[in-house]
């Protein structure tokens, strides 16, 4: 083995520990943010707070996604994670301000990274 690899494993171990353990810990409130800190538009305030029920708004806004995308992680957090079922205009007007604030993202210049879970 090569000097420093023990140890930069076990550090790995170590922090993949503690966060495993941190995101264990249910924290179902909407931290410090509100819908005011991200943009305006119709459905702004129900897609917040039904999505901050079990997670902060920030990681939604990071996603990226175009509508169909939307469409079906709402899809799967509803099966994999009991999210209340969004039907009719309530659906909608969520997926319209979500698809419509929060795009796909460009790719970056040079290649850069990209998701292993964006369509090919």
């Amino acid at each position: 083995m090569v000097a420093g690899k023990p140890l930069a494993a076990a550090m790995f171990v170590a922090a993949l520990s503690a966060s495993v353990a941190s995101a264990q810990t249910p924290e179902f409130t909407p931290r410090d943010e509100t819908p005011e800190q991200f943009p305006a538009g119709p459905g702004r305030d129900e897609a917040f707070y039904a999505c901050v029920a079990c997670h902060n708004f920030k990681l939604v806004a990071a996603q990226g996604l175009d509508r169909e995308r939307w469409s079906g992680t709402l899809d799967w957090m509803t099966v994999r994670h009991n999210m209340p079922v969004l039907e009719g205009d309530d659906r909608k007007l969520i997926l319209d301000y979500l698809a419509s604030t929060f795009p796909p993202k460009p790719a970056a210049a040079g290649g850069g990274w990209k998701s292993p879970f964006a369509p090919q």
